[in-house]
This record gives structure tokens, sequence and C-alpha cells, in this order.
């Protein structure tokens, strides 16, 4: 993993920022939850959804960061329904038994982390993890006009009828993509 330089908030100044994506702890709650807010204000989820996920799923829950240091980002995911997407800031009970993906619910870096390449280092993790555990492809929704962005990661929009209710609840131009797993 890299250490880019990052643009301080407080002073302007780039400095050297030693960045590693590690397993998220319920110690990182916290900021996770700061991240999701800056970075979907229009998409809230809670801090206990985060809880929620991590207590579900732990080995695809991931936070960017200084060593001991608090996250700069984050990701999300869990295995899933194919075509399927969970609501918004609502909690689950469990993986569902008929889960045939894994699905990426977030990602999200602080502004000051932003354009560094940070989010295409986790999302190749987590792609190798998911191959390797024998789920076929990772699906997402994408929001915020981001489909462009997820398109670079190798994920492609699938239009779906059945989708287009299940994804009001994620705001206009929400878009159902997915990324093959088995080429």
């Amino acid at each position: 993993m890299r250490a880019p330089a990052a643009a301080a908030a407080h002073t302007g100044q780039a400095e050297l920022m030693p960045l590693d994506w590690r397993a998220m702890t319920a110690a990182d709650l916290d900021a996770v939850a700061h991240i999701a807010a800056i970075g979907f204000p229009d998409h809230f989820e809670g801090r206990d959804c985060f809880g929620n996920r991590l207590a579900l799923n732990p080995s695809g829950c991931f936070v960017l960061a200084e060593a001991n240091g608090e996250p700069r980002g984050y990701m999300v995911a869990w295995p899933w329904r194919a075509g399927a997407a969970p609501a918004l800031n609502t909690l689950i009970e469990a993986i569902p038994a008929e889960a045939s993906v894994m699905y990426l619910h977030d990602l999200a870096l602080h502004p000051e982390v932003r354009g560094s390449g940070w989010s295409r280092d986790v999302v190749e993790r987590l792609a190798r993890q998911a191959r390797d555990a024998g789920w076929p492809a990772l699906t997402l929704v994408a929001v915020n006009d981001a489909a462009p962005f997820w398109e670079r990661r190798g994920f492609a929009v699938v239009d779906s009828p059945a989708m287009t209710t299940r994804l009001a609840s994620y705001g206009p131009g929400a878009r159902y993509m997915v990324r093959d797993l088995t080429a």
C-alpha cells in the first residue's frame, strides 16, 4: 500500500500520512459514522448500522488509517442476494441463506485523502477476498452520480425493472452495478 501526501485542512500544507487499510473494529465506529455523514449527507446511516454490519461480516469491514490512528476512510461489504439492495439505515438480522454475491454497501474517504488512489487498493483487496471465498460477483448501488467512478473499478450498470422501486430510497440516479469475479 502507498503512503500519499494529503492536504492538511488546518495548514493547507501537504503532510505525509502513512495510511493503510486495516480491519475495522468497534472502536472505529464513531469515526466511520462521521466520515459517512460527510460523504453521504443525503443517505444517512447511523453508527448502529455500521456496528450491525461489522457484527455480521467483520471480514468485509475495513478502515483507512495511520497506525493506531483515527480512520480517514472506510469500506463495508457483506454477502447478499443478487439483484437486491438493503434499505438504507436499517439493521440486518442475518446474512440471507440465499446470499449469492458480495455486496459492497459503502466506501467513503475523508476529503483530505480523496484522489490519492486509496479506493482502488481496497476494492481490489475485496475483489480478491470475495473471489477466493467463491463469490461470483461484487455488487453495489452507486449514488451521487458515482457510476463512472465504479466503472473504472470494473463494475457495470445493470438496469433491472425490479430494482427501480428498490433503488428509490437511494435517491435519483441511483444505479445497481455488478463486477463479475469469474473471469
